[in-house]
């Protein structure tokens, strides 16, 4: 297993250079200038630049590290999730085709509450900031590069052996429900910003939730399940974009990352346009990558279904994130909020689960 820095202060230019080593690079770093970037939730990260001994050859300018966020009693709560980030990179980053930061380092500890990654600075590209929305041409991108992760593990039980990824059950699905309602309440009361039929909303959905977690158990693959601006990289020449951020990662229905993205990034009026054509373009690449049986009205349907992704994620993430709080991040998590509610009302999302579950095996 490689090394774990717990904290930044660890880092050493003889660290890196084990790390960059490994990973196959022949240079020797001397010395290393290291800028905070970013405001996760979970976990910090840090640019890198390197001063390197002689020629650096093919070894990188910069790279991103990413550790453990949090005091321990914090991290011992995300430990899940810094073993599906860990998870993914190492096990699953190879078989599908999504476009992601390039991984030269990955270690975690036996219990989980630290890890270190050593990450492709994608400095080329813009991140997508929540609050702001996107454009319709970057929603475009964002859910055509959703269909490049869904589709090569398709229906792929064999996700289910890796030890990071969960098998949603009755209890876990009940425990899931009743961690929901509380946190839903302390939400509410939390963000004053919500209007009635939006705190109705977010209780309904925190109701549903457990019939939610075992409706529809089929088609599943790999899921982000955070999948949003601020976990994205748009570049500035064309189309292309980056997803980051995987500490949410698992098997699951595939169409809850495409409704999550939709109806949380998207401003509501924009959505209502364009939501038929940007499910319709995430399908039509599902067929391109050999993903058959599987009809344009079912993602559709499945898309309705999905939006209860929205309060799910938005709620635990604002609740129970290890990061201060700060305006930025607030204002992040009430206009999540808001355009979910409006996305869920939309579609009638809370009436399909009951119909989803009462049709599910």
């Amino acid at each position: 297993m490689n090394p774990v820095l717990e904290r930044i202060s660890d880092l050493s230019p003889s660290w890196l250079t084990d790390a960059f080593q490994r990973a196959g690079f022949a240079a020797t770093v001397r010395d290393v200038a290291v800028t905070p970037i970013g405001t996760g939730q979970m976990a910090n990260s840090f640019r890198l630049q390197p001063t390197y001994d002689g020629d650096r050859g093919s070894a990188p300018e910069t790279v991103v590290i990413k550790l453990a966020a949090g005091d321990l009693a914090a991290r011992q709560r995300v430990a899940d999730g810094f073993r599906k980030e860990v998870g993914f990179y190492a096990e699953l980053v190879q078989t599908v085709d999504v476009r992601v930061p390039r991984c030269w380092h990955w270690a975690i500890t036996e219990d989980g509450i630290d890890f270190t990654l050593l990450l492709e600075d994608i400095r080329a590209a813009r991140p997508g900031v929540q609050v702001d929305g996107c454009s319709i041409e970057q929603a475009k991108s964002a859910v055509v590069n959703l269909a490049a992760l869904h589709a090569p593990r398709w229906n792929d039980s064999a996700l289910f052996d890796l030890e990071f990824v969960a098998r949603p059950d009755e209890e876990s699905a009940s425990f899931l429900g009743d961690i929901l309602v509380t946190a839903t309440e302390q939400f509410i009361e939390r963000f004053d910003v919500l209007d009635e039929a939006e705190i109705e909303t977010l209780r309904q959905s925190a109701l549903a939730i457990g019939n939610w977690v075992l409706a529809r158990p089929t088609p599943f693959s790999v899921t982000h399940g955070d999948y949003r601006l601020d976990n994205l990289m748009f570049s500035t020449s064309g189309p292309e974009v980056v997803a980051l951020d995987w500490q949410t990662t698992n098997a699951g229905p595939p169409a809850r990352d495409l409704s999550y993205f939709l109806g949380t990034s998207l401003e509501t009026e924009l959505r209502r346009a364009h939501e038929e054509s940007l499910v319709e373009a995430y399908h039509e690449e599902l067929e391109r990558r050999g993903v058959t049986g599987y009809t344009a009205a079912e993602c559709f349907d499945d898309y309705r279904l999905g939006q209860l992704q929205g309060p799910l994620i938005t709620v635990l993430g604002a609740i129970y994130a290890t990061a201060e709080r700060s305006q930025r991040a607030e204002e992040m998590f009430a206009s999540m909020a808001k355009r979910s509610c409006a996305a869920i009302a939309d579609l009638g999302s809370i009436l399909a689960v009951d119909k989803a579950r009462a049709a599910a095996p």
